[in-house]
């Protein structure tokens, strides 16, 4: 003798069906995501970008001292004047700054969306604090590779009205936020136009 069957509208609820209804996304043959790997994996690429971003910084440096103009002084053997008091050599050099870390901004962006497509906050924030390091590098390596910062021994040097160069200054230190702004703007710009696109959700099964 056989025990009793339980009519088939009676049967009690499987377990697994209620926890894959109740997590869709853990079902079987759902991969499973690990979080933990990527996320790693973002921060590594993150500190990269920020590293190679910082670097490029001497690069700019070396621009900024060649294209940056130059203020002229003169001195008379007592004090040293500006020998053109209407000049805007300052400004200029502050605008080459500006313009080149803007660029150089861009093509950052630019180099690292197409080696990581995916992008992410993490990349991001990579490339802005590299960006800020590198402006922070390109200043003082300009002003270390520019005209000596001694006024008084350059006077010196080039002698009673002879025209010597400034020191080249960053008067506007808002300039360091160029290459950070741009980098950011410029990938999340081409990541919107380019970049992947999620799946689209499935739609519902209708009853």
């Amino acid at each position: 003798m056989t025990a009793p069957l339980t009519p088939p509208h009676q049967q009690p609820p499987d377990d697994d069906a209620w926890q894959d209804s109740a997590h869709p996304g853990s079902g079987p043959g759902v991969p499973v995501r690990e979080e933990g790997p990527a996320m790693k994996a973002e921060l590594r690429d993150a500190v990269i970008a920020a590293v190679a971003v910082a670097v490029t910084g001497v690069l700019l440096g070396l621009l900024w001292v060649w294209l940056a103009p130059r203020v002229p002084l003169i001195s008379d053997d007592k004090a040293v004047f500006l020998k053109d008091t209407e000049g805007e050599e300052a400004i200029g050099a502050d605008g080459t700054f500006i313009l080149l870390a803007l660029g150089f901004g861009v093509v950052c962006a630019a180099i690292v969306f197409l080696l990581r497509r995916r992008g992410g906050i993490p990349l991001v924030a990579g490339l802005a604090v590299g960006g800020l390091l590198g402006s922070w590098l390109a200043w003082r390596v300009g002003v270390w590779l520019g005209p000596t910062q001694d006024v008084v021994a350059a006077a010196r040097a080039a002698g009673k009205g002879v025209v010597f160069d400034a020191p080249l200054k960053l008067n506007a230190k808002g300039a360091l936020l160029a290459w950070p702004v741009a980098a950011m703007a410029s990938h999340l710009g081409l990541t919107a136009l380019f970049g992947p696109r999620d799946p689209e959700p499935w739609p519902p099964t209708e009853l």
